[in-house]
């Protein structure tokens, strides 16, 4: 067997120092979510430590690049994912690169991707959108060399795109305040799924913190979970519009909740905004369509950003590790 960190092992050489099979070896490489962790972890740990570079990766480097650019993702068919996308898509095709999407609906997966996708040698540059990794996955990343942006996500050794979501819910409250309205109501997905990030967490926490320092109670009743589905995201609605007491404001985390809640006021025979006023979170495309009041991320220009400071990342691989702040902004329409 050969020594550590020779280039020239092989994957017999990993499989006999995991103790596993070839063709467990090759399942982690190209569909890791068909093995389960341990194994996983077996086989990473052998490779990591022989340094082993499949074919296609070996092939690659040697063509110094293979113009593709991949996007980890979760939710794909959620409307601020896809309008992050299209901007990615926007500045890969000027600089004629291609667009390979990964999603993600598991932590398994996640893991699976994270793990496999610096070995495999199809890509020039990795975006993470919206997907929390590990110090162990920044490792063989970096080791792998494979130029890596995040978006909404910090880490110290990856330039990313991110945005103040305390801040968010914050002037999202002062905003509501100041069009006078004083019982406030919260939808969001506050329980997300184990493979994702929190960002609904800290806008709530901004939205509690702007409302302790004007004085404010916020009940618990008037905070309700509820995932991005449109009928959950009804239900949570009429919860909250049928209190005994209602909020006269609600401030929905995401538009796609926001629009629920319009939807849900309409049918009771709430006027908008007199009766209830609704705000939103992202200023997607269908936010000016309803006439949402909203607060602005610029999901577009946040794609585009990261997408740019990849490319720049690969002309030049020294170039210093930047964390890009989007500015939010509040889009005042017709529903506050």
């Amino acid at each position: 067997m050969r020594t550590a960190r020779d280039t020239s092992s092989t994957i017999y050489d990993v499989a006999s120092l995991a103790g596993l099979s070839i063709s467990t070896v090759s399942r982690v490489v190209n569909s890791p979510e068909l093995v389960n962790e341990a194994t996983r972890a077996r086989v990473l740990a052998a490779i990591d430590q022989l340094g082993y570079v499949p074919r296609a990766d070996a092939r690659a480097r040697a063509l110094k690049s293979t113009r593709r650019i991949g996007v980890l993702t979760p939710f794909f068919t959620s409307p601020s994912f896809v309008e992050r996308l299209r901007g990615i898509d926007a500045a890969l095709a000027r600089r004629r690169y291609e667009l390979i999407i990964y999603t993600v609906d598991s932590l398994d997966k996640l893991k699976g991707y994270l793990a496999t996708l610096p070995l495999r040698g199809n890509l020039d540059g990795l975006i993470v959108m919206s997907l929390p990794i590990e110090e162990t996955d920044v490792k063989r990343l970096v080791s792998r060399h494979l130029q890596t942006v995040l978006i909404e996500f910090h880490q110290p050794t990856f330039s990313s795109v991110e945005i103040d979501d305390d801040y968010g819910g914050k002037i999202a409250v002062q905003y509501l305040l100041n069009k006078g309205h004083r019982r406030l109501g919260f939808i969001g997905d506050i329980d997300p799924p184990d493979y994702a990030i929190r960002p609904v967490i800290a806008r709530l926490a901004g939205f509690r913190r702007g409302l302790a320092e004007a004085n404010i109670p916020l009940p618990d009743e008037y905070i309700r979970s509820s995932t991005y589905d449109q009928e959950h995201s009804r239900q949570a609605a009429r919860e909250l519009l049928n209190l005994p007491k209602p909020p006269t404001a609600i401030f929905a985390a995401a538009d796609v909740q926001a629009i629920a809640v319009l939807k849900v006021a309409r049918d009771m025979g709430l006027k908008i905004p007199g009766d209830l006023a609704v705000m939103g979170f992202d200023d997607l495309d269908m936010a000016d369509f309803v006439g949402l009041t909203t607060i602005q991320q610029c999901l577009d220009d946040s794609g585009r950003i990261a997408a740019e400071l990849l490319l720049e990342q690969l002309v030049d691989p020294e170039r210093p590790v930047q964390h890009v702040n989007i500015h939010l902004n509040i889009v005042e329409r017709e529903t506050v």
